[in-house]
Formats: C-alpha cells, structure tokens, sequence
C-alpha cells in the first residue's frame, strides 16, 4: 500500500481549499470527512471534495435512510476520537458505514485527513478500499 504524508500550519489552513492552496493542489482532490447522523439513529460517514457541500438527500438515499443530519462538532471527539478538522474515516474508535464521492474514481489519488489538523495523507482510492470498507455514491450538490 504507498502512500504519502503532508504537513501544512493548520491554524492558516482550515477549508479543504486551504488545505489544496498550502498542498499545492487541485482542491478536487483534497477530500474533506463528513459525520452524519440517520433517522434511525445510525452514524454514517461521508467522505467529499473539499470545495464540494454534502448533498443530505443524495447521502440519505445512497445510505437507505429517510433523512441525515451533520453530527454536532460537539459529539465528534467521543464518537469518533477526532476533532473537528482532523477526522479521518481510516482509524475511527469504531467503524462506521462509510460513503466516499464518486468523483474520487477519477483521481490517481486523493488527499485526506490523516487524523489530525494539519496532517494529510495521500492515497489512491483503491488502496483507501484496501484499509476500509467503502462504497461509492454522487453525494455532492
């Protein structure tokens, strides 16, 4: 599995485009975690371009919930172990469903959180596949 590791000052970064601007990168391809909460009480994670907003429909649809809501910033820390800025889907202190941008099949690799602020990891799709289960969906507006 290769991979890359990035450091950026992460209190001069904090959007996905930030993050792009400091990496030198197409913003496309730096992709930003999302956690949600279904109707039925469920966490999934959605994992989306930085520039891009989660689309709550699609992301209910592709997860077969009636609804989805964002998880408080508040709530992340215990559920997941990150914080806000620094979540990651690879490592959280329990799995959860896990839905990445189909846009993501078109890029070599992608850029994302390595689970903490100002730290990224570089990788290819497949190889993220390779450490977490994941399915693909059109997620974004």
């Amino acid at each position: 599995m290769n991979y890359r590791e990035y450091t950026y000052p992460a209190d001069e970064a904090e959007s996905g485009v930030e993050v792009a601007a400091f990496l030198n990168q197409d913003p496309s391809r730096v992709f930003k975690t999302l956690v949600t909460i279904g109707k039925s009480g469920q966490h999934f994670v959605f994992v989306i371009p930085g520039p891009a907003e989660l689309d709550l429909k699609k992301a209910a649809s592709a997860v077969r919930e009636k609804s989805i809501e964002m998880l408080k910033s508040r709530d992340l820390l215990e559920l997941t172990g990150y914080i806000h800025g620094g979540c990651s889907p690879i490592g959280m202190k329990k799995f959860f469903r896990t839905t990445l941008d189909q846009s993501a099949k078109e890029c070599p690799t992608i850029f994302l959180s390595g689970g903490r602020r100002g730290y990224q990891v570089e990788l290819s799709p497949a190889d993220l596949e390779k450490m977490i289960r994941l399915e693909y969906s059109d997620l974004v507006k």
